[in-house]
């Protein structure tokens, strides 16, 4: 039998490739970067996929078109000035393998040097570049930073495969469309490329055309100096800029990418310049895409996307992905919110990558098909929080990425895949019969980025676990509410009931600046005194200079002291324990800051401080959470505080009482998955049936209606 499910193969490794092709029902067969396949396995009666990167594979080319290298600007590490003159080595500190400057005669224009200790720019006239440093006329004791273009020189998917993997292998530089003749180039070699692959059936583009932003250190101790997975400071170059600047009327500043040497990061509010270049750089991704996809189409091939590497121009949220022509978007998941986030895309086909990749180590460093290594278990680990979002929206494909041969010696992996992939068939055939059942009420995330950023932040699970709106969107992807993402500057939709502002003060998630806007106070006041439940997490709608520090304080009944209320009194209250609202093993970590603004607030959860509030406001309320973060019990105590907030109570049908076991309501059948490692037992009730497992650890079992 075979099912929706894509193998990755090897030449020098049929036996097995075609092995776990029988036993796992792949239908399709695919390569991975730097493998290829042999005659045997084209020939075996497998669909093929096929790997591309527009952006790697094209050295001999680049090394004749130097201009072709991707560029992006970089600032050095503040130095401090001792005397009447200062200079850097603006390399130093960086990776050099991946950088060298650029000092063209178009790139210096674009250079800046900036006295950070007042925040100045420095005139041009005031400092001096020559053969890799730059000497600047400085005040003594103040800081000064340099800002520069520089070159990439290995492209950074081929450098982390290279040192993950010990490749022995030539290191890829990464090549950009954009400079003359580029496009020319690549849309020839995609011509060629169909024309010598008559075997494979989809082309899957393992990116676009700019990475995310990965900045290597030169010490090992920081190799990481900045990585921002949907970040677009990877994608400059001065044609393009002095193309914005004719486009858009006014010119981008090396300031503009590098932001006080913080960078374009998500997390950041983003400025006018950043969604500008965003704007206009995705409008040239989209439309250079479209070129290669109709050469895909034009050699009748169908053309998927793999959307982790480059999020560039193909976000999927933007209202425009579709421009691109894409047949399937290919997603590899950690987490539950990260198959929400493809499974939601217009386009024909989704497919997920399960985890662990079939690499010797993960993206952490830590062991997995390597000695130590536990990959069957990390397999089933993942698979727990992929399945309660799997629950809730369909995905119809899924597959395994990296090295098969990897898998040798690993029975346990092989056997937890054997469980993972009756279990997607499995919940892949419910949705065939219907949509599960959601509740009551509708929820919305507001933050700067509103739609364009629905069900993610910036990337994977591990690179924005400290944010606590993560951990909110995670308990949210197997929960069953709809779940909607807004902006600042959106209305509100008429059918949501919940609005959920979280995050840290100053952040996009929680809004910063856009808090400035007394007209938006309004809105939310006015939207909650209607009858809406407005929650805050964190440090929601926090913004300095207001007699709040956090605007919505008169809404949520809370406020955060800053120290600036140190000498004001603070009022008593008691905690009122609301029954079944908080499970018992649910904990959640408080804030030393947090005040009742009137007194009026029910305090539902404290130590030493409020930690959980609920406000009554008009026909409305505020609910205030000073932290979430999952754990034992998240996921059910974030699910009963909307429930209690909107409609008053915590039960409702299609709900499990165990905290433990979760339910998805079908129209063939009731579903219970225990998320524990322990044996559970659960109950629920669904429209006057009442229907109860007895599960095993990480057990799932439905029930016939």
């Amino acid at each position: 039998m075979k099912r929706k499910f894509t193998l990755p193969g090897e030449a020098g490794h049929e036996s097995l490739t075609l092995e776990l092709a029988k036993r796992w029902g792949a239908d399709v067969i695919r390569d991975s970067d730097g493998t290829a396949l042999s005659d045997e396995i084209l020939s075996a009666g497998y669909e093929i996929y096929s790997t591309i990167c527009p952006i790697r594979e094209h050295n001999p080319w680049i090394r004749q078109n130097l201009h072709a290298r991707q560029q992006n600007f970089l600032s050095t590490t503040p130095v401090t000035a001792t005397g009447s003159q200062l200079t850097i080595r603006i390399l130093d500190g960086f990776f050099e393998e991946q950088f060298s400057v650029n000092d063209s005669e178009n790139a210096l224009p674009y250079w800046q040097v900036y006295d950070r200790t007042a925040d100045e720019l420095i005139p041009a006239e005031s400092w001096k570049y020559a053969d890799g440093t730059v000497t600047i006329n400085a005040i003594p004791f103040r800081q000064y930073t340099v800002s520069f273009l520089a070159w990439r020189n290995w492209e950074e998917i081929s450098m982390y495969n290279h040192t993950t993997n010990n490749w022995d292998k030539e290191k890829l530089m990464q090549f950009n469309p954009y400079p003359p003749g580029a496009m020319d180039y690549l849309k020839q070699w995609f011509v060629n490329w169909c024309e010598t692959h008559p075997n494979s059936d989809v082309v899957r583009f393992t990116s676009l055309f700019y990475n995310f932003a990965w900045i290597w250190g030169s010490n090992t101790r920081n190799r990481h100096l900045f990585t921002d997975w949907a970040s677009y400071d990877f994608t400059v170059c001065p044609e393009a800029l002095d193309d914005f600047y004719e486009a858009y009327g006014y010119r981008l500043t090396a300031e503009d990418f590098v932001r006080q040497g913080k960078y374009n990061a998500t997390h950041r509010v983003p400025s006018k310049q950043k969604r500008d270049w965003m704007e206009f750089i995705g409008k040239y991704v989209r439309s250079a895409t479209r070129e290669l996809v109709d050469i895909i189409h034009g050699a009748g091939k169908k053309a998927y996307v793999f959307y982790d590497d480059s999020w560039v121009g193909m976000e999927p949220y933007s209202g425009h992905f579709h421009e691109m022509g894409f047949d399937g978007l290919i997603k590899c998941v950690f987490s539950g919110y990260e198959a929400r986030l493809c499974a939601h895309v217009h386009v024909p086909v989704h497919e997920i990558r399960f985890h662990p990749y079939l690499f010797p180590v993960g993206l952490g460093g830590a062991p997995t098909f390597s000695p130590g290594g536990k990959p069957g278990l990390d397999a089933l680990n993942y698979w727990v929080s992929v399945r309660r979002a799997l629950l809730r929206k369909k995905i119809e494909r899924s597959g395994l990425g990296g090295y098969l041969s990897l898998t040798q010696g690993y029975p346990d992996f092989i056997e937890a895949m054997d469980k993972i992939l009756a279990e997607f068939d499995l919940i892949s055939n419910l949705h065939d019969s219907g949509a599960p059942a959601t509740l009551k009420p509708k929820v919305a995330i507001l933050h700067a980025w509103g739609a364009l950023r629905s069900w993610t932040l910036s990337g994977h699970f591990h690179e924005t676990d400290g944010h606590m709106l993560i951990h909110v969107l995670e308990a949210l992807s197997g929960l069953p509410f709809d779940v909607t993402f807004i902006s600042f500057e959106d209305d509100i939709p008429e059918d949501v009931d919940i609005i959920i502002n979280a995050g840290e003060a100053g952040s996009a998630w929680s809004g910063g600046e856009y808090w400035n806007n007394p007209a938006l106070i309004e809105k939310l006041t006015e939207w909650t005194a209607n009858g809406g439940v407005f929650v805050g997490i964190g440090e929601p709608s926090a913004l300095p200079g207001y007699n709040t520090y956090l605007r919505m304080a008169h809404v949520l009944g809370v406020d955060l002291d800053n120290g600036e209320k140190t000498c004001h009194g603070r009022w008593a209250y008691d905690v009122d324990k609301v029954e079944d609202i908080l499970p018992d093993n649910f904990t959640i970590q408080a804030r030393d800051n947090v005040i009742l603004t009137d007194g009026n607030a029910h305090v539902l959860a404290a130590d030493k401080t409020p930690s959980i509030t609920i406000n009554k406001f008009g026909k409305g309320a505020g609910l205030y959470l000073a932290n979430f973060a999952l754990g034992d019990g998240a996921s059910k105590a974030l699910m009963n505080l909307l429930m209690y907030a909107a409609t008053g109570n915590t039960t409702a049908e299609g709900v499990s009482d165990n905290p433990n076991v979760e339910v998805a309501v079908f129209p063939r059948g009731v579903v219970f998955i225990n998320n524990s490692d322990e044996q559970q037992e659960a109950r629920c009730n669904w429209e006057g049936s009442a229907f109860s497992v007895r599960l095993p650890g990480y057990g799932m079992e439905v029930l016939r209606k």
